[in-house]
């Protein structure tokens, strides 16, 4: 059988609603990534990023997981080989379907963490920035979330996934975004075949062995369907 890595990006979750980074009239559109999104913006004007990220979070927990959420917690479920899941994207909506052990490379919405003592936990539906940690009561609350400048969490743990995969498959992804964009060289180099599954041709769809075009709702579930059939025989 074959080991499968699985990429996500915003165009997984566009349909329940979380917007991606080039929605019109999306949420982004509404902010500055230098403000929101980096640890200097953070600096600057604590208040603005929570206030930023709870409206994120808010948006989170009101959306639901669609086809293609399910699609991908039914392979991982049905695979007789390994389905590691990778996503870019901050929410929960894949383990809400069903898949484990997701690797959130950029952080997750529903965690905080301390920028005093690095301590994580459960974050409320609402954090401040006087918010006090609770392991060591510092002041230093921030959202559990890769800001840009940042570096990606578990990189180790994906990149020995792509030195043993078989399969890699890009979903949603904007290809503009590194490390995740190179995924598709280093499962190439490794003799993986690679697919990607988009909305449209991303910004590395010629490094992709193969490519289907469509809502993710659609072409992912078809995709999982096709594979599991093509196992079963």
């Amino acid at each position: 059988m074959q080991r499968i890595v699985i990429l996500t990006g915003a165009g997984l979750s566009a349909e329940s609603g979380l917007g991606t980074f080039r929605d019109k009239d999306g949420l982004w559109t509404k902010y500055d990534l230098e403000d929101v999104a980096t640890p200097e913006g953070f600096a600057r004007n604590p208040a603005l990023v929570h206030d930023f990220y709870n409206a994120r979070r808010a948006n989170c927990l009101q959306a639901q997981p669609n086809p293609a959420h399910h699609a991908l917690a039914r392979l991982q479920q049905a695979w007789p080989d390994q389905v590691t899941l990778v996503t870019q994207n901050v929410d929960d909506l894949l383990e809400r379907a069903g898949a484990a052990s997701v690797i959130h490379m950029h952080g997750e919405l529903t965690r905080a963490l301390c920028g005093a003592c690095a301590h994580r936990w459960a974050a409320p539906a609402e954090m401040a920035p006087n918010d006090p940690c609770p392991a060591c009561s510092a002041p230093k609350t921030r959202p559990d979330i890769v800001w840009f400048g940042e570096f990606p969490y578990y990189m180790d743990r994906i990149e020995a996934a792509l030195a043993q995969a078989d399969m890699f498959v890009a979903i949603g992804t904007s290809g503009n975004v590194y490390p995740a964009a190179g995924f598709v060289q280093e499962a190439t180099l490794a003799g993986a075949q690679t697919l990607e599954l988009n909305l449209e041709p991303s910004a590395t769809a010629s490094l992709f062995d193969a490519a289907q075009f469509g809502p993710a709702s659609q072409v992912v579930p078809d995709w999982v369907s096709e594979i599991l059939r093509a196992a079963a025989q």
